[in-house]
């Protein structure tokens, strides 16, 4: 008997390590954990960054200069990423300029999506000059060429975080005001609405009250994504040099020191950039899953 209960406890634990296994991977194909995970990282850096970062991130010894990474042969546990040219340490930096990333993405994500969702609503549930007004300036902001605009305004005006963030806003509503004009055009001939007419109700409480509240699936869709291309959008201005000022600590700026160092310190460079890999690479997968979700059609069971 005693045999074969170690039998039967052997052959069950196989079962159970297999049920777990099973459910886990499940879940991981199911919902966004990993690129949940990174977003609640970054979150936590830029909130809490002059709590977690071990030293100041604009001041540096050049004695500490290239330290390499902990990892490496001569790397030192007080700067676990390494040091710069200058000796800062780039953990301290990368943490920093998750908060510069944050500012700058949820700044121009709140402004744009507000004011691209109410010209998407208005043009989309009014149409007529207000709809070809509002769709042909769409149009207009989509043929500039935005790094060259951003050259030229950054010439004339020079560099600033609130200038950058004022341009990322008048090129990033565009995105919101057709999206939501496409679905407010469904949604004006719905029945709900048409009895709200008749029944006499103003055009800020049909807006509001019978629009809106279906159009957050879209929204949050829209922002997921625009987040890991601002956030890209930012690195590659702060890389040319015209994004936030050479003193900031932003990921761009740092991939930017590192690039001519990459055969002797590639260290600097590198780890901004899996920095920004990482992030971008998430909004994605979670922009996919959200519209995935919202999307009946799409979502997976």
């Amino acid at each position: 008997m005693a045999l074969e209960a170690q039998v039967q406890t052997h052959v069950d634990e196989p079962r159970g390590f297999a049920r777990f296994s099973s459910v886990t991977w499940r879940g991981f194909r199911r919902y966004p954990v990993l690129p949940l995970a990174v977003l609640v990282i970054l979150i936590v850096f830029a909130i809490f960054a002059p709590l977690l970062a071990p030293h100041d991130p604009k001041q540096g010894d050049l004695r500490d200069r290239n330290i390499p990474p902990i990892f490496m042969d001569g790397g030192s546990s007080d700067h676990v990423l390494g040091t710069d040219l200058q000796g800062r340490d780039i953990l301290s930096r990368v943490i920093f300029g998750a908060r510069i990333s944050m500012i700058i993405a949820t700044t121009v994500v709140l402004a744009g999506g507000v004011g691209g969702t109410l010209i998407g609503i208005v043009a989309g549930y009014r149409g007529g000059w207000l709809d070809e007004l509002a769709m042909r300036t769409v149009d207009f902001t989509l043929a500039l060429p935005f790094l060259l605009v951003a050259l030229v305004v950054v010439i004339v005006l020079g560099q600033s975080l609130t200038l950058m963030i004022v341009l990322l806003i008048l090129f990033g509503w565009d995105s919101y005001a057709r999206q939501v004009r496409a679905e407010v055009l469904t949604l004006r001939d719905a029945e709900y609405v048409q009895i709200a007419q008749i029944q006499g109700a103003s055009l800020v409480r049909i807006i509001f009250r019978h629009i809106l509240p279906n159009l957050w699936g879209i929204i949050l869709v829209v922002s997921s994504l625009r987040v890991g291309g601002l956030i890209l959008t930012e690195s590659t201005l702060s890389f040319l040099g015209v994004g936030v000022p050479p003193s900031t600590p932003a990921w761009g700026i740092m991939v930017a020191d590192g690039r001519a160092y990459l055969d002797t310190a590639w260290w600097v460079s590198f780890m901004p950039g899996v920095a920004i890999f990482l992030v971008v690479m998430s909004f994605n997968f979670l922009g996919d899953w959200l519209r995935d979700y919202f999307d009946p059609r799409l979502r997976q069971l």
